[in-house]
């Protein structure tokens, strides 16, 4: 059963067309990957199906109902989360009120959510009140996941985390992906990393706004064509 329904979208900035009816399918509680090169669309896609653009032609579709242009804010409230490559954490702030700060839109028990982020990332735990501007690349990573987790999302999109990271953080990254989603968490998980097919149940290349292939993710994986032309083998 899909969860979200990407049909026909047309989107941009401006004057600029950026995606050109692309089409994109996730099923509840699975890994869906995007990937492809360096301005395929990939973010776009991301700020469109959470409202930060609003699409020019197509829908898309959450659990039957037709989101197209809806606010952030509101998307939140859903159940939809957003984690942005850049600009996702509050670098003043302390590792705890970054956590506080993702709790503004449900804050019913957010108190037992926090220490589920803590317990789920323990090595945010001894640096909860270190400023979020000290951390390494890694936990960074992990502190706006966990922010996104303070609303306790039935669907999150994930912008392009392994970004920078050295080899074992993303092994890292991943391995917490992977578990949020035997949690029940539905990811949309855009990456330029190859990688991020051994995480996913699904995915789909992109490549000037367009589909350009999509499948399970280890067929993907093996399918050389595809490896040689997007993924540098």
């Amino acid at each position: 059963m899909s969860l979200l329904s990407v049909k026909n979208i047309v989107s941009g900035y401006g004057s600029m067309e950026v995606l050109h009816g692309l089409n994109v399918e996730v099923e509840e509680k699975k890994i869906v990957a995007i990937l492809g090169p360096n301005g395929a669309g990939k973010t776009t896609l991301l700020r469109t199906i959470f409202g930060v653009i609003t699409p020019r032609k197509g829908n898309i579709i959450f659990k039957d109902t037709d989101i197209s242009g809806t606010h952030p804010e509101r998307m939140a409230k859903m159940g939809i989360c957003y984690v942005p490559q850049e600009g996702n954490i509050f670098p003043t702030l302390t590792v705890q009120e970054n956590l506080e700060m993702g709790a503004f839109i449900r804050q019913d028990d957010w108190h037992n959510r926090m220490e589920e982020v803590f317990e789920f990332f323990p090595s945010l735990t001894d640096r909860r009140q270190s400023s979020a501007g000290e951390l390494s690349g890694g936990m960074r990573q992990m502190l706006a996941i966990g922010r996104a987790l303070m609303v306790n999302p039935e669907l999150l999109l994930l912008d392009e985390p392994s970004t920078g990271l050295a080899p074992v953080l993303v092994d890292q990254i991943f391995e917490r992906i992977a578990a949020l989603n035997k949690q029940g968490v539905t990811v949309v998980l855009v990456e330029q990393n190859a990688q991020a097919l051994n995480a996913a149940d699904k995915a789909y290349i992109i490549e000037g706004g367009e589909n350009k292939a999509e499948g399970k993710a280890d067929e993907l994986m093996k399918n050389e064509e595809i490896g040689k032309h997007y993924m540098g083998r």
